[in-house]
């Protein structure tokens, strides 16, 4: 008996090690203690699962635990090699994504056949020991063991729970984990596979609230260097009884002031886009002249992130809400549930605008169609309710280009001025010629460059996004609508499927693949402005409040969490697992280590951890 509880603990010990070495290639003292207490917890319950029955039904009982394991550690990596983010139990509710790139996980799956078989290890281990211990069909041991297993088990749990509350109370440790944030990523890497997806399933069942706090000297945040004195972006807005901690929110936060720009573009068309997988590493003024030119000849962001949560569909959500994307958004937002305050097509038709919006992909993946329509694109067409009448949906992916010099015609000559919304396909993976119809299309333009096949693939899928981009400002240029409109662009997130080696090919300086990997341009310009350089950190859900300053809205900045970015508030990039990035520096929130240009106090470090919790929370 006392072999085979040593034997369960250090399979436990050893599926947690090989998946987090494998996936954050680091492992922290904390890390190592929390997940070696829960897996004592945890080989106690199965020794004794395993031992209450007949022989033949435990070992039946035993193959289930371990085959399970092996599949439940095997999915998390895979998904994390495919779509570069956490898998959590919610995200069985979005089984279409995962059967839409069915071919993408299999070839993952083919590719990293090797640590699969490292999960299903024990498995295998275990069915060669049982078949070599002749037990017989009676039960092995008698209850003065399972008594003493018994304690053990419970010994280990008060532990386990000791461990819990005498650890410091601090943003990303154990108890923060459990008792007042919801951190899906850090959950992983600093509790284990299991305990985080025990975690998961206890809130998915019971509900939770992240802790809101109020965070002290937030206002001093503020750097406002104008002669002017200016209006902050708020409203006289009052949720109704129950919604008490939105309440104490709004009265505890300040929002962010008006500035020079505000109303800058007012009454301007706008056409605002989120392109697939758009990075600033693919941007040179050879392959991709438009982009470039459109990247610093109207604002200059230098400091931008595009945060990649939950792949296309969080890249979305962050860029038409302002809001931070989390899996237990997704269910409200596919299925059109929710209404959005600042719905981007609302929004402007409120102003008066006529409003349009195009996908080159199908119109119903992922119910695209459903919440497009929720924030007021009622008439949206992409490929399959419309778009192929025009474009090749036939393509994967499907052009940028064709989408682009089809669809033009439809706003551009309009009685009213227009607000159109593009999503974009021609950069998804993968990025082979043989896999990628746009990388097979630009091909001539990239094939001697000296990089690996994928990364002359990704660069050829964004001239392709470059293309496009030339061929609405020629056709804006054409219909004389060019100067009255201003264009956004920003990435849904960063090209994850080409591995961090590879994005350092191109990369300008070395990234990391948690916080740098998500660094990008955003595309903010009208032809008729002067090049404006910024250089305040920002990331994707900054963008729908800057646009709307800049177009004179009226909005109440308390109700979005991201925050204009020409404001004087200061910026701050938040990234999946609560780690950020601001002008003075960068914070890890696996190691809870600052390091900048600067020093700064430990309550700043505080101040900010507390403002990323409350926004993150707040979104949901």
């Amino acid at each position: 008996m006392k072999k085979k509880w040593l034997t369960i603990f250090l399979i436990l010990l050893y599926l947690d090690l090989v998946f987090n070495l494998f996936t954050y290639d680091s492992y922290m003292r904390e890390s190592i203690i929390n997940i070696v207490l829960f897996d004592l917890v945890n080989s106690f319950i199965i020794v004794l699962l395993t031992n209450l029955f007949k022989d033949k039904i435990n070992k039946i009982i035993s193959y289930v635990i371990f085959g399970f394991l092996g599949f439940w550690y095997s999915l998390f990596y895979i998904f994390y090699k495919v779509f570069s983010t956490p898998f959590s139990i919610s995200l069985f509710g979005q089984t279409d994504q995962v059967l839409a790139f069915g071919k993408e996980a299999v070839m993952s799956i083919l590719s990293n056949l090797y640590m699969v078989i490292l999960f299903f290890a024990p498995l295998v281990f275990i069915i060669i020991c049982n078949k070599r211990n002749n037990h017989s069909r009676k039960i092995n041991i008698d209850k003065k063991t399972v008594l003493v297993y018994g304690v053990l088990l419970l010994v280990s749990i008060s532990i386990f729970t000791l461990n819990i509350f005498v650890q410091k109370r601090e943003t990303g440790r154990i108890y923060n984990l459990y008792f007042e944030t919801n951190n899906i990523s850090l959950n992983i890497e600093k509790l284990g596979v299991v305990n985080a997806s025990s975690i998961d399933l206890l809130r998915i069942i019971f509900g939770f609230e992240e802790k809101i706090s109020v965070v002290d000297n937030a206002s001093s945040l503020e750097n406002d260097n104008d002669i002017f004195e200016y209006d902050y972006n708020i409203l006289d807005i009052e949720y109704p009884s129950g919604y008490d901690k939105i309440n104490n929110f709004i009265k505890n936060e300040t929002g962010s002031k008006q500035n020079k720009y505000t109303g800058m573009f007012e009454g301007m068309n706008l056409i605002y886009i989120v392109a697939e997988s758009f990075s600033e590493i693919a941007v040179s003024e050879e392959l991709t002249p438009t982009l470039h030119k459109l990247i610093h000849e109207g604002f200059d962001f230098t400091n931008f992130y595009t945060s990649n949560n939950l792949s296309t569909i969080g890249g979305e959500f962050q860029a038409l809400t302002g809001l931070y994307a989390d899996n237990s958004i997704l269910g409200s937002w596919r299925g059109g549930k929710a209404k959005y305050l600042y719905g981007l097509g609302d929004v402007f038709k409120g102003l008066g605008y006529n409003t349009y919006a195009y996908h080159n992909n199908s119109a119903y993946f992922q119910d695209r169609n459903v919440y497009l329509k929720n924030l007021g694109f009622k008439n949206f067409k992409a490929c399959y309710n419309g778009l192929e009448k025009v474009i090749n949906c036939n393509l994967w992916p499907q052009s940028d280009v064709e989408m682009m010099s089809k669809t033009v015609s439809d706003y551009v000559n309009s009685d009213k001025p227009f607000m159109t919304y593009y999503m974009t396909v021609s950069g998804h993976f993968y990025y082979e010629k043989s896999e990628n119809s746009m990388a097979l299309k630009n091909w001539k333009y990239v094939k001697d460059l000296p990089y690996p096949e994928a990364v002359r693939g990704y660069i050829a899928t964004q001239i392709e996004l470059d293309r496009a981009m030339e061929t609405l400002l020629k056709k804006l240029e054409e219909a004389g609508k060019l100067d009255n409109t201003v264009i956004v662009l920003l990435a849904d997130h960063y090209p994850y499927n080409l591995s961090l080696e590879n994005i350092n090919k191109l990369s300008t300086y070395k990234r990391d693949k948690m916080i740098e990997v998500n660094s990008n341009n955003l595309i903010l310009y009208n032809s008729r402005m002067k090049s404006v350089k910024v250089d305040k950190v920002g990331m994707s859900i900054d963008v729908l409040p800057t646009v709307l300053n800049l177009f004179g809205v009226k909005y109440d900045s308390r109700l979005i969490m991201g925050k204009d970015i020409l404001s004087s508030t200061e910026g701050i990039a938040i990234f999946k697992d609560k780690s950020w990035v601001t002008n003075k520096g960068t914070y890890r929130a696996s190691s809870g280590k600052f390091t900048g240009s600067e020093e700064v106090s430990e309550d700043y470090i505080k101040m900010i951890n507390g403002i990323v919790n409350n926004r993150v929370a707040m979104s949901k």
